[in-house]
Order: structure tokens, then C-alpha cells, then sequence
């Protein structure tokens, strides 16, 4: 139940002494992953970590593309189609973790970006036309990330597109051509 839906409760909370607040705060907080990563790069952490995150978060996803070599080859096939969207999926999810936390644009949309074109660049046969179910749920799912990143990349201030403006224009070219844009 929400706080938002009792006011009585939320009132009772902030009446409670300082210590009382502390110590239940320091409890909510030990229950919740992702407000425990927040609040520790909020409060313990400064530009140079968040530079170390970004780089950390790369070779995160470069390794899981390199892994996913293994497991998807550039043929298209039923499942070289769902490993692919797998390995997307999965890296969205590690940079959806990272934007959570740091709350930093330019880095989701500069790794949002990397994915796709590497995702381009290692296997441009999957997103070629075909008639196969999982090519058209993995070109859909390809659609709606570049619509989403474009629209990131729209919002962000002038001089942070320009730095990211070649790679952009790298996966605009590769999606025009292919049909995805």
C-alpha cells in the first residue's frame, strides 16, 4: 500500500524523533537494491567514479557482445534472430541499471547507441528482410530502441549531440538502409 494513500501514516512518520527515523530509513533502505546503489553513488561517489562507471559499463557490454558471439552467428536462422534480441535485451537492461543510478544522459544514450551499431556491424545479415517470425519481433524490437534512443538524442543539449553525432549518423545510415528507421 502506498504512503501516498494513508496521509494519517505519513504524518505519524514525520512526527517520529530524528533516531526513530534514522533507524527506519537505514532498514528501508538495506531492502531496496536499487535505492541502496542510488543513495551510494548520491552520496559516495563524484565525477571521477561516474567516468570509471561509464568505462566499466563499456567493456561490460563489449564483453557481452564478444560472448555473444558464441551464441549468434551472423546466418539467418530462427535462432540467431532470438539470441540476438536476447544479447540486445540483456544490454539494455545493464544500461537501464546504469541510467537508475547515475541519472546520466549522455552516457545511456552514447551505450544505447554503441549497442545497436555494434549489434549492426557484428551481424548485418540478421537485419536483413525475411520472412522468419523471430526476424520481424527482432527488427520490431530494433525499431522501437532506435525510436527511443533518437528520441533521447533529440532532448539532450546541442553541444553533447554534437559529440555523439558521427556515431548517430552511423546508425540512422544502417537503419535507413535496412528498414528500420
Amino acid at each position: 500500500m502506498s504512503l501516498h494513500k494513508q496521509p494519517e501514516l505519513k504524518e505519524a512518520v514525520l512526527n517520529l524523533p530524528q533516531k526513530e527515523k534514522d533507524k527506519l530509513l537505514v532498514r528501508l533502505v538495506g531492502k531496496d537494491k536499487m535505492l541502496m546503489k542510488q543513495l551510494h553513488f548520491q552520496l559516495l561517489e563524484d565525477q571521477m567514479d561516474l567516468e570509471d562507471r561509464i568505462e566499466k559499463l563499456k567493456e561490460r557490454l563489449t564483453a557481452l557482445f564478444a560472448e555473444g558471439r558464441n551464441s549468434v552467428k551472423n546466418i539467418p536462422v530462427y535462432s540467431n534472430y532470438k539470441e540476438l534480441q536476447s544479447l540486445i535485451r540483456q544490454a539494455s537492461g545493464i544500461i537501464n541499471e546504469h541510467e537508475k543510478i547515475t541519472k546520466d544522459k549522455y552516457s545511456e544514450i552514447d551505450c544505447r547507441i554503441y549497442i545497436l551499431n555494434d549489434a549492426f556491424r557484428r551481424f548485418p545479415r540478421l537485419f536483413e528482410k525475411s520472412g522468419v517470425h523471430s526476424a520481424f519481433k527482432l527488427h520490431d524490437y530494433v525499431k522501437a530502441r532506435i525510436k527511443i534512443t533518437t528520441n533521447k538524442f533529440e532532448k539532450l543539449h546541442e553541444d553533447l549531440q554534437f559529440d555523439l553525432q558521427e556515431s548517430m549518423e552511423e546508425m540512422m545510415a544502417f537503419a535507413m538502409e535496412h528498414g528500420l528507421a
